[in-house]
Order: C-alpha cells, then sequence, then structure tokens
C-alpha cells in the first residue's frame, strides 16, 4: 500500500484499493457495470479506467473474456494492475496508460465486441475546479470531451459493437448528437433518479454502431423507496442482487 490509499471491500466480492485523492467508487460505476451487456467469449475496453473498478465488477461476472482499461494517469494504470491482481483478475483486466483521443485498434488487437466508459461528466470551463488534479482530471474533460470519448469508442468497435456510458441528464443532447455524429446509435435508456420525488441524476445509455434510429426506455430507476433516502426501492435490490438492469425493460 502506498500513502493515501484506502482498501474498500466492494460489490461482487471485489477489494478495491482507491486513492484518497481521487474520485472513489460510487452508484454511477456500479450501475454502469450493471447495464453493461457482456458477450462470453468477447473482447471489451473500457476507456478511462480510473481505478479500473468497472472492469473488475464485470469480469468477476464473466461479462467477456477480457477488458483492457485504457488510462491517461500512470498511477491509475498501476493501480489497476494492481487491482486486477488483487482481485484474481489480472489475465483478464489489463491496463494500458493512454489518451482516448489516440486510442486505434492497433492499441486494442483488433476491434472490440463492447466499449464502456464513465467519460467526465463537466466541461473543463466549467464552475470550480477541485484542490485534487486526479479528481479534476476525473470530473472535468481537461484530457477528452464527451464527443472524444464517443469517438474512440467508433474507432475501436467492431460493427454492432456496443458503446455503453453513464452521464449527467442535464448533458443529454451533448451526448447524443456526440454518438450519432460518431456513428453511434443510441438504443437503450435509463434515467436514475435517487428517490421517485426527485429529478433523474444519472442517465445510462447503450449505443450500437451502425444500428438503424430506434430508442427503448426503461421505466425510471428509483434508487431509495424513501425521502430520507435509507431504504432501496425492489428495483434497486433487484440490481444489487443480479448485477443487471434487464428486468427494468
Amino acid at each position: 500500500m502506498n500513502n493515501g490509499e484506502i482498501i474498500t471491500p466492494i460489490n461482487e466480492r471485489i477489494t478495491l484499493i482507491q486513492r484518497a485523492a481521487g474520485l472513489t467508487f460510487g452508484t454511477d460505476a456500479y450501475l454502469l457495470g450493471a447495464f453493461v451487456r457482456g458477450k462470453p467469449g468477447g473482447r471489451a475496453v473500457e476507456l478511462g479506467g480510473g481505478t479500473g473498478v468497472v472492469s473488475l465488477l464485470c469480469a468477476a461476472r464473466d461479462r467477456f473474456a477480457s477488458i483492457l482499461c485504457a488510462e491517461i494517469q500512470p498511477e491509475y494504470v498501476s493501480l489497476i494492475a494492481r487491482n486486477a491482481e488483487g482481485n484474481g483478475l489480472s489475465s483478464r483486466v489489463l491496463a494500458l496508460c493512454k489518451d482516448v483521443r489516440d486510442l486505434t485498434v492497433k492499441d486494442t488487437g483488433g476491434e472490440v465486441h463492447a466499449v464502456f466508459s464513465n467519460p467526465p461528466y463537466l466541461r473543463a470551463d466549467c464552475g470550480f475546479t477541485n484542490d485534487s488534479p486526479e479528481k479534476n482530471a476525473a470530473r472535468r474533460e481537461e484530457n477528452g470531451t464527451v464527443r472524444d470519448f464517443c469517438q474512440a469508442a467508433a474507432r475501436i468497435l467492431r460493427w454492432g459493437g456496443c458503446f455503453t456510458s453513464v452521464y449527467r441528464p442535464e448533458r443529454m443532447t451533448e451526448l447524443f448528437c456526440s454518438l450519432r455524429g460518431s456513428g453511434l446509435e443510441p438504443k437503450r435508456v435509463v434515467f436514475v433518479h435517487p428517490a421517485p420525488d426527485a429529478p433523474p441524476s444519472l442517465l445510462l445509455t447503450e449505443a450500437k454502431k451502425g444500428a438503424a434510429e430506434g430508442l427503448v426506455f426503461s421505466r425510471p430507476l428509483f434508487v431509495y423507496a424513501d425521502r430520507a433516502r435509507s431504504v432501496c426501492t425492489d428495483d434497486m435490490q433487484a440490481v444489487y442482487d443480479t448485477f443487471s438492469l434487464s428486468h427494468l425493460f
């Protein structure tokens, strides 16, 4: 362990090393992993891997034969490798130090079946910056906009492959324009609400390379059943039980 690191047991029996100065594991990452539809024997890429948690969750559930985590911050590339090794997944979750804006099929060993990402939610010039450069890099588009992430996914996906993302509802227009402009057609959407009386706080989207238009919306996912946000809804508990959102459609 290095200074400033913490160890956290999370879902799917994963033990995660995290950096206190960076973003820690949360609902958005877990829901992204649960929304990713796997392909047994297939290959996947995560764009902006961070600690590698989404890839680790997917690997623990055997969603893919191998997952490549592309991450621009060297300290996190090392962290991904250590997390994979510590959870017995180093043969299936690999780390790559790479700017997603430069990522090509040469880096991925050919086209892949799936790409997933939790891209930075905020524009680089939006609001107050954080004292932590690591958090700024994760939250803000300092190393690529959402359009850059969509274009990277399109470059490395095979025809008919899926790009799955978690994003903010208030930037849905930018996401959908970026997806379609990159040749990725939005196909499935889930709006996630903290509680039944709250507006959506997360947007889960699955887009397919080269697909015709036609968008399917699930029923809303409410995380908590009460205003105090202390009791999970049955739908959210089903996500935890099955690591899937298929019951919402």
